[in-house]
């Protein structure tokens, strides 16, 4: 029915299907993490040299 090599070759298959899954799992959670905090910090800055440029006028 299947040889021993095509077993290896069907793990060797599952085996990169799954850690490329996991891969960009972790990818996709750390870099919307990583966006959504630059954002925020930048929306911080803006406002706090808006509060500065208002208190110095």
């Amino acid at each position: 029915m299947f040889e021993f090599s095509q077993y290896l070759g069907f793990l060797l298959f599952l085996t990169i299907l799954t850690i490329g899954f996991w891969l960009m799992f972790f990818l996709v959670g750390f870099l919307s993490y990583w966006v959504t905090g630059a954002s925020w910090e930048m929306i911080k800055e803006k406002r706090a040299r808006k509060r500065q440029e208002e208190q110095s006028i």
